[in-house]
This record gives C-alpha cells, sequence and structure tokens, in this order.
C-alpha cells in the first residue's frame, strides 16, 4: 500500500505528488481563471480535499482530444486550436476529481464531481504556471502522462490557496 497524495497549490501554480511528506515530482499547472471558489456555474478551481474518481484515456496517444470524457478520435494539433481559440481542450488523460468534504466541495451547488473538475492535458503549455482555465487543472501532456501512470483511482488530491 502506497501513500501516494498530491497538492495543488493555486496561488504557486504547482502540482506536487508526494509519498507522505516526500516530494517526488513538481509540476507547473495552470488553474481557473476566476481564482478559487467552490460553486457550480462559478468558473474557478474548487478548494479542500479530493480524491481521484476516475482516470480516463489510459493508452490513448498524446494530445488525443477528449469531449464528454470521451477519445474523440482526433490528436489535437496546432491548426485545431488556432482554428478555436476559445475552447477549453481537453487532451492526453483526464483525472476526474470528486470533493470529500460535504457542504464544502462535495454535494449540492458545491459538488466538484459533478462540476466535471478535471486534472487534464492542455495545448496551451506556454500558459502554465499562469491561472487561465476555466476551473480544471491544466498540466503538460507529458506530465499527466506521468501523473496518470503513478497514480490511483482514490489517490487523495488536496487543493488550496
Amino acid at each position: 500500500m502506497t501513500n501516494l497524495w498530491i497538492r495543488v497549490n493555486i496561488h504557486l501554480q504547482r502540482l506536487d505528488l508526494l509519498e507522505g511528506d516526500q516530494l517526488l515530482a513538481s509540476y507547473p499547472v495552470s488553474t481557473a481563471a476566476k481564482g478559487a471558489g467552490e460553486r457550480e456555474g462559478g468558473g474557478q478551481t474548487p478548494r479542500g480535499l479530493h480524491e481521484i474518481r476516475a482516470k480516463i484515456g489510459g493508452g490513448a496517444p498524446m494530445g488525443a482530444v477528449f469531449v464528454g470524457r470521451r477519445a474523440t478520435g482526433e490528436i489535437c494539433t496546432p491548426e485545431m486550436v488556432r482554428s478555436e481559440p476559445q475552447r477549453d481542450w481537453i487532451l492526453t488523460r483526464i483525472l476526474w476529481l470528486r470533493g470529500l468534504e460535504p457542504g464544502r466541495n462535495r454535494f449540492g451547488d458545491v459538488d466538484t464531481m459533478r462540476r466535471y473538475v478535471y486534472i487534464h492535458g492542455t495545448p496551451h503549455e506556454v500558459a502554465l504556471g499562469t491561472p487561465v482555465s476555466h476551473g480544471c487543472i491544466r498540466m503538460r501532456s507529458a506530465d499527466v502522462i506521468a501523473l496518470f501512470d503513478l497514480v490511483q483511482s482514490g489517490t487523495p488530491v488536496e487543493i488550496v490557496d
């Protein structure tokens, strides 16, 4: 049994993978442009204790495009991104989060899972380190593959600001 867990620091725009209190890896991320918050429709990144509810996309190629948590069969290209610059691209892998704190990030209008908040790949890698997402936690495709391969469903995720 492992004691791996993830900490996302909104202020630092970093995702750390830890085993107990030992840092194993640290990655730049982009959280929400609208800051931290839990309300449905707010476009913000939820705080508090979460867990990975589901791992989606194992074995998909780097840059695979997902819509509704399903691979479309497309591989994202710079031309696709230029043609739809405002699209919230979800690429490569999805780690779907579930809140663990009733009233804060679980149930009702603050439910992280029902808000479809993920850790996922993005084509906007130059923006990593800057809060520009629509609420999810964006990562480099190579980084999200590495993370995906190390964690499992049920891995704790703490999001702090």
